[in-house]
């Protein structure tokens, strides 16, 4: 069974594995497929294992005290599932996983994942990269939450996806799938960047977004 680019996952790269097969069956983990639209993991539960996605797409999402449903991110394979949460002295999942399609997902046990560590170097230093990368993407996503105003989310989100520059760029989400992402009203964050775009702050043609005064949009960061 191939499972997915397995060595491809940020986690596992420089582990020179010549059987794939068999070194999983050394780290007693399980393999697992799941259909499309299913919820794999639960806000809350315990998480005593790495999981690793291998194959397909998830989203993952957080309920809020107020029972509102807030996007964070979809992730695709081969990637780790909330590895960050693994050795956590509050090791409880933050977020639930949603399959977006057909995937299948390898689970390594707390136990096996510090026997490689001790036996990995590469690994080890893979798990704290991609750790730390993770810490960085978590940080951005709550500074964005917490802005208050929808073009102030759209504003600082613009930013982070320019990178300075005025060149259009593309953003790989509808404005439904945006203003989830905001935790917003569809209606409501159409009529923000409706504003936005006619005070000449950015320009949008489908999904490409061009910012032309980076001034005015630095303005909306309240």
């Amino acid at each position: 069974m191939k499972h997915g680019d397995f060595q491809s996952c940020p986690v596992c790269g420089n582990l020179n594995i010549l059987d794939e097969e068999a070194f999983l069956d050394d780290l007693k983990c399980t393999i697992r497929a799941y259909p499309k639209n299913q919820l794999i993991i639960r806000q809350g539960e315990i998480c005593d294992a790495l999981y690793i996605l291998t194959v397909g797409s998830v989203k993952t999402e957080i309920i809020t005290e107020n029972g509102n449903l807030v996007s964070i991110e979809t992730i695709e394979a081969p990637r780790p599932l909330v590895s960050e949460f693994l050795f956590s002295d509050n090791n409880h999942f933050p977020v639930n996983v949603t399959t977006l399609e057909e995937v299948e997902i390898i689970k390594i046990p707390k136990s096996e994942i510090m026997r490689l560590m001790m036996s990995n170097p590469h690994f080890m230093q893979n798990y704290l990269t991609h750790n730390a990368n993770r810490t960085q993407f978590l940080t951005n996503r709550l500074q964005l939450l917490s802005i208050k105003t929808i073009k102030g989310k759209l504003a600082h989100y613009l930013l982070e996806q320019a990178q300075g520059s005025l060149k259009p760029f593309v953003i790989n989400k509808s404005q439904g799938e945006l203003a989830k992402f905001f935790a917003v009203a569809r209606p409501s964050f159409a009529r923000s960047l409706s504003e936005m775009i006619h005070d000449g702050i950015i320009r949008v043609t489908r999904r490409e977004y061009q910012i032309l005064n980076f001034d005015k949009l630095k303005e909306l960061l309240v």
